[in-house]
């Protein structure tokens, strides 16, 4: 046996181990992206970069066997700057979207393309499941969202974005006239009281997804119902009653106490509710710089004054949300602001030192050059958009139809993508180097695995692991230099290519550069993608 220390930790591992096997045994994953255990390593990435102390070289884990009194530095500074390095630079030729544009575009950023995808194969249970998830009144605001999500849509710029906002309305219509509709699980109580003072879309989005965390949760409203200014703004027929009152419903079997005709007004009325309760939300609507003023919290600009990162206000453990700090906002952005306290306030109740929302690392394509749009455009149906006419629903054919013109722009590998995830991790810039890339584009349409150059890394694990199976073609680099590529030898197909091992190389493939055709994809592996998207939200 072989012992070295690790961050000053000793470990002794058989002869013939490198260093992420040691670092394994002292439960510590060093990252990598181009190793994989069994094969020899091409120490091609960089992003398992350690430092002999002893020599003052900085080595790579996967390929560097321990020698006994071996010392390793691997959580330093300079480590963590060596490995975000590489990952940027890795970063500066990467042509893929870990979420869709319709997902930045969605104040709420609900996982459109999944709840698509749920559609397209009518799984209307799921898809209510991902959209409350995110959205905790989706039959409303099906109804008043003025749509950026749509704005956002990439097929815009071609025959019409997706129809995603009257696809979510058909989905929470359908789960509202069910016998059964969905009420999600909330966590074990948390021993934590938290009151929400309106009862407006942000103050009931806020008491949702608060009540859905185990907390104890008051409703405090100052009319004779909920519902705040979607009451008051929007008609009948714009946003039928029947509807209203169904989904503020299911929000208050979750649980939730109610208490109307209260006012919270004075700085003494704030001070009792602080005395009760472990936190306080306030979603109070449009208020004046001197109702503020009086409830002896500060005043901003539009309304109340909070830490634009933590919806804070100057009062420990009172926080504002809604129009009661913006003045006038969007139902959408006031819903995915009360999703996002109870986020928040989340973290004060568990006692962090340091509240956020900890906005994800997220690679994006950008603005898309000629001739790409057409290459996402082969990856749906041709259907032109269609929207109910005159307030009525779809049909369940017409709403698989409309969700399947989805181009999938989001990554069939995020939340699992060791790129993604390590990027995040290191805090890497994607934008830190000039982006040098190449067009976007999906090679192997008429097989089942598809190939996307512009997200390879040629990491060489595809290549290897068919050579190990003897595939009769397998796969391989061609050309030279930076014009290196991988490709099917003898101008084959990938199904030809890979014809034993390609879950194999799916699996392990670092950027999900290699996938399965969706029509084509193993169902097992789509129940593994949509319950981690689903369990990344919870």
């Amino acid at each position: 046996m072989v012992k070295i220390r690790i961050d000053d930790r000793e470990v002794e591992v058989p002869p013939g181990s490198n260093i992420i096997d040691a670092a394994a045994l002292l439960g510590v994953e060093i990252p990598t992206l181009c190793y994989l255990k069994g094969y020899e390593p091409s120490n091609s990435c960089q992003v398992c970069t350690v430092k002999d102390r002893r020599s003052g070289r900085l080595i790579s884990a996967c390929g560097t066997k321990v020698v006994e009194g071996m010392e390793i530095d691997n959580e330093t500074e300079q480590i963590r700057d060596v490995r975000r390095t590489a990952l940027e630079l890795l970063l500066s030729e990467h042509v893929g979207d870990c979420r869709a544009p319709c997902d930045f575009a969605c104040p709420a950023h609900m996982d459109i393309p999944l709840m698509l995808d749920q559609i397209s194969h009518e799984n209307l249970r799921d898809a209510i499941v991902t959209i409350k998830a995110d959205i905790a009144l989706p039959a409303v605001l099906g109804r008043v969202c003025p749509k950026p999500c749509e704005k956002g849509c990439r097929r815009k710029t071609a025959d019409g974005p997706v129809a995603i906002c009257d696809l979510k309305r058909f989905v929470a219509d359908a789960d509202l006239a069910t016998d059964d509709p969905y009420l999600p699980p909330c966590k074990p109580d948390s021993g934590k009281r938290v009151a929400v003072v309106g009862a407006g879309p942000s103050g009931l989005a806020g008491v949702f997804y608060l009540r859905r965390s185990g907390h104890a949760c008051t409703l405090i409203e100052q009319n004779e119902s909920l519902g705040g200014r979607l009451r008051t703004e929007e008609d009948e027929q714009s946003l039928p009653r029947d509807i209203l009152d169904a989904e503020i419903n299911q929000i208050i079997r979750l649980g939730v106490d109610v208490r109307l005709q209260t006012s919270i007004t004075t700085k003494e009325q704030l001070d009792a509710l602080c005395d009760e309760f472990d936190a306080v939300l306030m979603a109070i609507g449009r208020t004046t710089p001197d109702q503020v003023e009086q409830l002896g919290i500060k005043a901003g600009r539009k309304g109340i004054d909070v830490d634009s990162e933590t919806y804070a206000t100057n009062r420990r453990g009172v926080f504002a949300v809604g129009n009661a700090l913006r003045g006038n906002g969007m139902v959408v952005r006031s819903t995915a602001d009360g999703k996002e306290a109870a986020t928040i306030i989340n973290q004060y109740l568990a006692g962090w030192k340091k509240l956020s929302l900890g906005h994800g690392f997220s690679s994006r394509i950008g603005r898309l050059e000629s001739g790409e749009i057409e290459e996402f455009l082969a990856n749906s149906v041709p259907a032109p958009r269609s929207v109910p006419a005159n307030g009525t629903d779809y049909v369940p054919s017409d709403a698989t139809e409309q969700s399947e013109r989805c181009l999938g722009c989001g990554c069939v590998a995020h939340n699992k993508c060791k790129l993604e995830r390590w990027s995040e991790y290191y805090g890497a810039n994607p934008n830190r180097f000039p982006r040098v890339r190449r067009p976007y584009e999906v090679v192997g349409r008429a097989s089942s695995v598809l190939f996307e150059p512009g997200k390879c890394i040629k990491c060489e694990l595809c290549i290897k692991i068919a050579e190990r199976a003897q595939e009769p073609l397998g796969l391989s680099f061609v050309g030279r230099g930076f014009d290196v590529l991988l490709s099917v030898p003898f101008e084959g197909q990938l199904d030809e290519a890979l014809t034993k091992v390609a879950e194999e190389c799916v699996d392990a493939c670092p950027t999900a550069a290699l996938s399965f055709a969706p029509s084509r994809r193993p169902p097992e592996l789509t129940q593994i993608e949509i319950s981690s998207r689903v369990k990344a939200k919870q």
